[in-house]
């Protein structure tokens, strides 16, 4: 079960790095700890409704910054729609990037904006490539040490793992 020690270290450590690089802050750890095992999959059902939600908000900022007259009340509501419900899952990232948003918007500040934007884009792809390589990696560490066990079982015969009838790579031991 070497294997396994050493997956769950490399979940730790991409994890460490997510709160270590900003991405993440102690908010993520707090959705964390609501989560049991009455409801495994809390924390993957919260972060996708707010992938859902920060999509819709920000093809809501990018059309209002595209019409001739901008309202930017309406467009600092928006922006503070995302910043709360970045902050309430923990994307630091986004939701510091928002605080500027907010600013440019309060000055109207056209160019502030449409620069804030486009962080604010880049921000919000790159967390949810991280936290979705997270969750793959969470939901498939047991699979893959179970692979791993049945691919040794297959290269050395041995038949202590209960591996018989189990499809790994398209084969069936």
């Amino acid at each position: 079960m070497d294997v396994m020690v050493q997956l769950q270290r490399q979940l730790f450590d991409y994890t460490a790095s997510l709160f270590h690089e900003g991405f993440l802050d102690e908010q993520f750890n707090q959705l964390q700890q609501l989560q049991d095992e009455s409801n495994p999959d809390f924390v993957v059902e919260v972060v996708t409704l707010f992938f859902e939600d920060a999509e819709r908000l920000l093809n809501e900022l990018t059309n209002a910054l595209s019409q001739e007259n901008i309202d930017f009340r309406r467009l600092d509501a928006h922006v503070h729609q995302l910043k709360g419900s970045s902050s309430s899952i923990g994307a630091q990232r986004i939701h510091t990037v928002c605080i500027s948003f907010r600013n440019s918007c309060e000055e109207q500040n056209v160019e502030g904006c449409l620069k804030s934007l486009q962080q604010v884009k880049h921000e919000y792809s790159t967390v949810k490539s991280k936290l979705e390589t997270l969750f793959k990696v969470r939901r498939s560490g047991p699979f893959l040490v179970r692979v791993l066990i049945c691919n040794i079982e297959m290269t050395y015969g041995e038949t202590d793992f209960g591996c018989r009838g189990v499809s790994v790579l398209g084969s069936v031991i």
